[in-house]
């Protein structure tokens, strides 16, 4: 009787299995692995006469998986990718024993996107800092890139080239308007954000020349009674009566009840990404970091 441990499949065997059915070829197949032929034919005769059964149909046009090779070899092809993934996590531990991450953003990410992706790095990898700074604009967070001052940032896409890029959020540019406000339609029109004073950031912030482009296709000329630097601000003297405001809805947040809030009559976004300079090579944190916020559903 032969020993149990002898007669346990080998990961080996699974890695050459899954080369011989994406090579239909044994030789192909060894090129690949970087073996001689006679070792993928000996592991794929060993791994057949382990299970009992036939995994390939040899020939001269090559090798062809039998019915019930075909459904082996997905379990194999499952089995060596999480074997892979067991192998990155063990090295991507060794890389971040120590070390940080450094991110620029803008108020609204760094408010409202930012704190549940650094809590779930810091529990994963404590030993690994992190720093954030705030900037005015994604302009500045761009430059903070390109000076070194910073590894990761968030900017609005498309971006230049030489940053390489992720979307995160798409956000919609939201009108607000305060409590007593009588729209002339039930839908939202541009005469009603003309009618009105409008309270908005600075006019050479360059989030709002998105929207007075956007406006202005439409023959609609916004007219702006107060500029506010701070959103939350701009967003108070809505609720107190003063005017309305168009801001991306993730810059409005929180909203305070009774503020009545429309899309525009022809909706607008802005696309969030998250940036790293192409050209430069990363730290394992800096992956890690990019990694845990891929996998967040923003919205």
């Amino acid at each position: 009787m032969k020993d149990s441990h002898q007669r346990q499949m080998k990961l080996s065997q699974l890695r050459i299995l899954v080369a011989v059915a994406d090579r239909e070829n044994f030789s192909e197949a060894a090129l690949q692995l970087e073996m001689s032929q006679s070792a993928v034919s000996h592991a794929i005769a060993t791994l057949e006469d382990h299970l009992g059964v036939v995994l390939f149909l040899r020939g001269r046009h090559g090798a062809h998986l039998t019915p019930v090779g075909q459904r082996i070899v997905e379990h194999a092809r499952e089995i060596v990718h999480r074997a892979e993934e067991i192998t990155k996590e063990a090295e991507l531990a060794k890389g971040l024993q120590g070390g940080q991450v450094r991110i620029a953003s803008f108020r609204s990410v760094a408010t409202h996107i930012l704190p549940l992706v650094i809590t779930q790095f810091h529990q994963r990898f404590p030993a690994i800092a992190v720093s954030l700074t705030e900037h005015d604009d994604y302009p500045h967070v761009e430059q903070a890139l390109r000076e070194g001052r910073a590894d990761i940032g968030f900017t609005f896409l498309p971006a230049s080239e030489d940053l390489e890029t992720w979307e995160v959020l798409r956000d919609e540019f939201v009108a607000l308007f305060p409590p007593s406000f009588q729209p002339q339609a039930e839908q939202l029109s541009w005469a009603d954000l003309a009618n009105l004073p409008l309270i908005m950031p600075p006019v050479d912030n360059v989030m709002m020349q998105m929207v007075y482009a956007h406006a202005r296709q439409f023959d609609c000329f916004l007219k702006v009674t107060y500029e506010v630097e701070t959103d939350a601000t701009i967003v108070n003297l809505v609720a107190q009566g003063l005017g309305a405001t168009v801001l991306p809805r993730l810059a409005a947040e929180p909203i305070p009840p009774g503020i009545q809030v429309y899309s525009l009559p022809v909706p607008l976004m802005r696309i969030i990404g998250v940036a790293v300079l192409s050209n430069q090579l990363q730290t394992p944190a800096v992956f890690a970091f990019l990694d845990i916020l891929k996998r967040q559903k923003h919205t």
